[in-house]
């Protein structure tokens, strides 16, 4: 009976730590960004040679990769990019149009139109006034058309080739590309990556950033 009883407190004890690292996986562990071990040059390169735009501040950079109608993305702009840019956190913003899906087209002309601008003109009161449009009504006012026109549509693909190129080197270091992919470096010079896709993931980056 003793050695039952024994027995069934240990059984209680395992189930108690194991909803323990549960709960702290879910809410925390899950969420906490990586860091970057493999490919850190490539990525870097990448990063650096693509269209962004950033209000140009002095703090450390904080590379954030888009695509307007993206609900997480905006998300992430709106309740982090205040506390970010206050901390003088450079936040580099790459738009891109997304590549088509089966034949079928998963961006709108005025947005491929936006998005060669952008990377051409380095605009962030550009990206300022799409982001505050509605993405459905954006018309890209004042903006040469991408399609029809070769260079411009090659700029949109470097995008595409962007996000082609960077998704294997970011998984090879176990991050899942997503919307918005975030890349930074610590203060101790480590490169930081996560698809920070949900809130709960938007502190750790706020913290690790200075904001």
């Amino acid at each position: 009976m003793r050695r039952f009883v024994i027995l069934l407190a240990l059984a209680g004890i395992l189930v108690v730590a194991a909803a323990v690292v549960f709960l702290s996986w879910d809410l925390d562990w899950r969420w906490r960004p990586t860091t970057i071990a493999r490919n850190q040059t490539e990525i870097a390169q990448t990063l650096e040679q693509s269209g962004w735009v950033s209000p140009h501040l002095t703090g450390p950079k904080l590379y954030v990769l888009a695509y307007r109608g993206c609900q997480a993305c905006q998300q992430f702009e709106q309740a982090a990019f205040p506390k970010l840019q206050a901390a003088q956190v450079d936040t580099r913003v790459i738009m891109v149009a997304r590549a088509d899906r089966n034949g079928q087209s998963l961006s709108t002309p005025a947005e491929r139109a936006t998005v060669a601008e952008l990377w051409l003109g380095r605009s962030w009161k550009l990206f300022q006034q799409w982001s505050l449009a509605d993405p459905h009504g954006w018309a890209a006012p004042g903006i040469a058309p991408a399609d029809g026109d070769a260079a411009r549509t090659a700029v949109v693909e470097a995008g595409r080739t962007l996000v082609a190129s960077i998704a294997p080197l970011l998984r090879a270091n176990g991050v899942r590309f997503d919307y918005p992919l975030l890349v930074w470096w610590t203060k101790d010079g480590h490169m930081r990556a996560c698809a920070c896709t949900a809130p709960q993931s938007w502190s750790h980056v706020e913290k690790e950033l200075g904001a």
